[in-house]
């Protein structure tokens, strides 16, 4: 069943979520009912403490996303990037690929309605964690995939993509941002 995405200014969001030690029948309803959201939503991503549960959990399907390509590799080996969609990760561990380099392109945040700004980070990164069975896996991953995993991952340690955008940017956007966060602290009144 999908569940409320919490918005900016909800004091969870910047929660650094707590180590899974087990996939637990509570853990898999979790997934599905964040799986669920997000593809209500429209999303391409969902951490945990966007829907209010601070835990090492994101859920990410990037198949719907034609004109931003993704890269995969699982031991060496190119891997077309559906074959692990939708992707379950439980703590994960981001390591950038530095010889890969850094890349600006487009972020949006379910948690940020219509609030987007170019994000700059490392275009290739090493993935390892916990799947929605329990086991490791371990992957290379790029393009869009790269960015979405590390958005995720972001949220996972409580920081959020405004706190990765230039200043200029963040600037830009502060009359939006102020404005979302005063509505988000008004509904949490009620």
């Amino acid at each position: 069943m999908p569940i409320p995405v919490v918005r900016y200014g909800t004091p969870v969001l910047r929660q650094k979520g707590a180590q899974i030690d087990a996939v637990t029948p509570t853990l898999r309803q979790l997934t599905a009912d964040m799986l669920e959201t997000m593809y209500a939503y429209k999303g391409i991503g969902l951490a945990a403490q966007q829907v209010g549960v601070a835990v090492q959990l994101t859920v990410i399907d990037v198949r719907g996303v034609t004109d931003r390509p993704s890269s995969l590799e699982v031991e060496g080996k190119v891997v077309d990037v559906s074959t692990l969609m939708p992707m379950t990760l439980i703590n994960p561990e981001v390591k950038p690929v530095r010889e890969a380099g850094n890349a600006t392109g487009p972020e949006g945040c379910l948690s940020f309605p219509e609030i987007f700004a170019d994000i700059t980070r490392p275009d290739v990164v090493d993935v390892k964690a916990l799947n929605q069975h329990g086991q490791t896996i371990e992957f290379r991953c790029g393009g869009l995939l790269a960015r979405v995993v590390q958005h995720e991952t972001d949220h996972l340690h409580g920081i959020l993509f405004i706190d990765r955008m230039d200043r200029a940017t963040k600037e830009q956007l502060r009359p939006e941002l102020e404005e979302l966060q005063a509505e988000t602290k008004a509904m949490l009144k009620k």
